[in-house]
């Protein structure tokens, strides 16, 4: 067994002459304080504790203006005009801030698109090479390949009850 300090026959592994970034090094270089806030807010918002307490605060609000603790402590009658006043702007600002977190996920994912597209063509140049130097047909690997993308393809559109191409 070896270890990543010590190679074969107690070498030393070659340090990578290549090294693809990970998204998160390149996600997180743009990320500033009011993305970090913007995503904690999303995330408080997206949460069952969230839920649990806006029905409190509902219930709370709603009892107070019906008067349960007696005339005098009514502040927002019904209709409950300021309750919903309070509702219509937080509604406002937790879209804005779920549509900031999506525009950075949307980010993200181009990210981790490109390092993917990045990764497939290095992973099929060094195969070609090593293919060419086993004196492998890349042209016939390549058909080879194709067909059975091909067969895969069909057999997924099939089982989802798409039209054969």
């Amino acid at each position: 067994m070896t270890s990543h300090h010590g190679g074969p026959a107690g070498g030393q592994w070659p340090h990578p002459v290549i090294r693809l970034q990970h998204e998160q090094q390149l996600f997180a270089h743009g990320r500033g304080v009011q993305d970090h806030v913007a995503d904690r807010i999303t995330a408080f918002a997206g949460s069952m504790r969230f839920v649990y307490v806006h029905v409190a605060w509902f219930a709370g609000w709603i009892m107070i203006n019906e008067g349960i603790f007696g005339q005098a402590a009514v502040f927002d009658p019904f209709p409950f005009g300021l309750l919903t006043m309070i509702v219509s702007l937080e509604a406002i600002f937790l879209s804005t801030f779920v549509m900031v977190s999506q525009n950075r996920q949307a980010a993200r994912d181009t990210i981790r698109a490109d390092l993917n597209f990045e990764a497939s063509v290095r992973s099929e140049v060094w195969s070609t090479n090593l293919g060419r130097a086993l004196g492998l047909d890349p042209e016939e690997i390549e058909r080879q390949t194709q067909e059975l993308l091909a067969a895969s393809r069909d057999k997924m559109n099939s089982e989802m009850g798409r039209p054969q191409e």
